[in-house]
């Protein structure tokens, strides 16, 4: 199901949250479980990954993370603003793991101007500060889009990781 380069990422990720004694939790939107799966996918992993939230609609945001109905009415569900607040949210549940979120257009197309498909925001929280990143992927298939999420959200969590 994964390919190398992304099974690489997390078994990276596993040794970095190995050297530190740190657990990780995802919250995932358009990755619809991806991003745990790619991380649940390498063997022994049991000891790292904690949980995951598959929070695809904006009411499990809100019930299962906190994020605000009201951040979601504002900046809509995909946006810098919610995957920070769902990375929070994360925090907040578990305030001694390593958390990371992904959210985004996954495609084909968008039925918005302003987000089009292959927007896809990531926000991870290691040692209780914040990181947010935007990936404009473009409109490259829904799969691609998926996977390229996964893959750097990976990245992401790697680069808070090191020292």
């Amino acid at each position: 199901m994964f390919d190398a380069a992304i099974l690489d990422a997390a078994e990276r990720v596993l040794d970095l949250c190995r050297q530190r004694g740190a657990m990780v939790v995802t919250a995932e939107s358009c990755t619809g479980g991806l991003l745990a799966g790619s991380l649940t996918a390498v063997a022994g992993s049991s000891d790292i990954v904690d949980c995951g939230y598959v929070t695809y609609s904006c009411s499990a945001k809100t019930a299962l993370l906190g994020v605000p109905a009201a951040l979601i009415h504002a900046h809509g569900a995909v946006s810098a603003e919610v995957a920070r607040a769902m990375v929070d949210g994360i925090r907040s549940h578990h305030p001694e793991r390593i958390g990371v979120a992904v959210t985004g257009v996954a495609g084909p197309g968008s039925d918005s101007q302003t987000k089009p498909a292959g927007l896809v925001y990531l926000a991870a929280v290691a040692d209780g500060d914040i990181v947010v990143a935007e990936n404009r992927y473009g409109d490259i298939g829904r799969h691609a889009v998926r996977m390229a999420s996964v893959r750097d959200a990976l990245m992401l969590i790697a680069s808070c990781l090191r020292p």
